[in-house]
């Protein structure tokens, strides 16, 4: 007979039982006894079966204890209460316990304390409680370190998100790091890709960024002045949560919002060449993620933020400056110190004063109102970033400090000073020199200033085939590829000659040139002069 549960044994012996048979019968039947026959008689459900008497333990006659030591840790000072190895220790020392092992101890110690602050009146240790959040009012904004492969190299970067309670909606923005810059960047492109701001609370962590101190235990914060602007420009009510862990508890949203766009976005780590393009990415991803159910709600994130949308404060007609002003000096090395970082600028402004706009991922250096150098903004600290254009002005009455140098170095990382350079350079100093070789090619890298770069690789290219060792011939080859591309279909591809099917300079000019139908110059009317010649030896005279 196939395995029946019980309620659908009993059922069989009811219906068997009002059919006429037996209980005796019926116990033959299905194999049980005359009681459990009994038992489905007198009700179609089957009784509970008592629970078993708890086990005994070796850790019995030590319980109370145990017991006595947690609940006098209730009044003791934070510091200074019982672990559970001091407890399994005090056990063994002063009441002479054996053969009771650590695990059971703590074990029983993890299971009571709860218990017993809870019978004390202390309350259980962590409550949550369902919140409901009305659209458009409230929201939730944290930082989250992620990796990323950034041109090769790992990097930790700093995820700033800002999700709304109500629609569940998010906005990310991955930054260099996680400093004043990036913390209001990120604000206003949040509140940009979501075209308001939230009316009511905004809950933040104690960042640095926003809070300069916090008082006491207290809800009250001293904000930063910036902070304070800031929120004064976009109408932000902040709400601060408690310092420590009990305070993710209170913007939980955002806390696992952040782990789950980490763990369903950047993982695999992602490989880029720069920030602006991981962040493209980003904008994409939060745009798919509205199609997303959160739980086990009817509807998807973006029909919820379709309801929230027009309830959210518009934005304010004036845009508010996020970056930071500095007026650092150059330094002999034509280098400015920001943020312990060193960048370059052109050495025509070493010791003078410059103004430098810091924002998140990068910086620009002004000199009065004119921008003179832009910079990547670097993530590490005691780094240096320098750009060989900037130098060039100076490798001309210094070309030997030019292979050694640091901004070279970083160029060939950077894939501006490519093979190709090098293989004309290497040309040209073995036809003019060191010297005037380099000379020629820092006159070379300066028509990078005002053509673009892969017309002058192609004609660097061109000229490394011909043999032509001069900078005017690399700006004429170069102008030539730009022509080029001026002439192109107007809706076409762009029309380059590769670097491998170059041809010499002088194929190129003979090819612009029309048809020479003259006939081929000969020598043979000359040849009566060898004659003449012989005939007068022949002679002796």
């Amino acid at each position: 007979m196939p395995r029946i549960s019980k309620v659908e044994l009993f059922a069989a012996i009811r219906r068997d039982s009002r059919a006429g048979m037996s209980g005796r019968a019926i116990a033959t039947k299905y194999r049980v006894s005359r009681h459990t026959v009994s038992d489905a008689l007198t009700s179609a459900w089957p009784r509970e079966r008592k629970p078993l008497p708890p086990r005994p333990s070796v850790l019995d006659p030590f319980k109370d204890l145990i017991d006595d030591i947690l609940r006098a840790d209730l009044d003791a000072p934070r510091k200074q209460r019982h672990t559970a190895k001091r407890i399994f220790d005090r056990l063994i020392d002063e009441h002479g316990m054996q053969a009771v092992s650590y695990q059971v101890v703590r074990g029983y110690v993890a299971e009571r304390k709860p218990k017993i602050r809870a019978e004390a009146g202390r309350g259980p240790v962590n409550v949550f409680l369902p919140q409901t959040h009305r659209p458009g009012e409230e929201a939730e904004v944290d930082f989250g370190e992620v990796v990323i492969n950034l041109r090769g190299e790992p990097v930790t970067c700093m995820l700033f998100s800002l999700r709304l309670s109500f629609s569940g909606k998010a906005v990310h923005r991955i930054f260099a790091s996680g400093g004043t810059e990036a913390f209001l960047e990120g604000h206003v492109h949040a509140f940009t890709t979501l075209g308001g701001v939230p009316t009511g609370k905004i809950r933040y962590d104690n960042l640095k960024a926003a809070v300069a101190q916090v008082l006491g235990f207290s809800r009250q914060r001293v904000e930063t002045a910036r902070w304070t602007a800031f929120r004064s420009h976009y109408g932000i009510e902040a709400f601060y949560c408690q310092p420590g862990i009990q305070g993710a508890h209170e913007k939980g949203g955002v806390e696992g919002q952040i782990g789950w766009f980490r763990r369903n976005h950047l993982v695999p780590v992602p490989q880029v060449a720069s920030l602006e393009q991981l962040n493209a990415l980003v904008d994409k991803w939060d745009a798919a993620d509205d199609s997303r159910r959160i739980g086990t709600r009817p509807h998807t994130i973006g029909e919820h933020f379709a309801v929230e949308q027009p309830q959210l404060a518009p934005l304010p007609d004036e845009a508010f400056e996020t970056g930071t002003w500095l007026t650092p000096r150059v330094d002999r090395f034509s280098q400015v110190t920001v943020r312990t970082n060193r960048y370059s600028v052109p050495v025509r402004l070493v010791g003078r004063q410059v103004r430098v706009q810091l924002h998140a991922s990068d910086l620009v250096v002004y000199d009065g109102r004119n921008p003179v150098a832009r910079h990547e903004r670097l993530m590490a600290k005691s780094r240096s970033r320098l750009d060989l254009d900037h130098y060039l002005e100076a490798l001309l009455r210094k070309p030997g400090a030019l292979p050694g140098a640091t901004a070279l170095e970083q160029a060939r990382a950077a894939g501006k000073f490519t093979p190709v350079h090098d293989a004309w350079w290497e040309a040209v100093r073995r036809v003019h020199g060191d010297a005037a070789g380099t000379r020629a090619l820092i006159e070379v890298l300066l028509l990078h200033r005002h053509m673009p770069h892969d017309h002058v690789v192609a004609g660097l290219a061109t000229a490394v085939r011909a043999g032509a060792l001069t900078a005017d011939a690399v700006a004429l080859e170069a102008r030539k590829f730009a022509e080029t591309d001026d002439h192109r279909a107007p809706d076409g591809p762009t029309m380059r000659h590769p670097a491998g099917n170059v041809v010499s300079l002088t194929e190129r000019r003979l090819a612009q040139l029309p048809p020479d139908r003259r006939p081929l110059p000969t020598v043979t009317a000359y040849d009566q002069l060898l004659r003449h010649r012989r005939t007068i030896e022949g002679t002796g005279s």
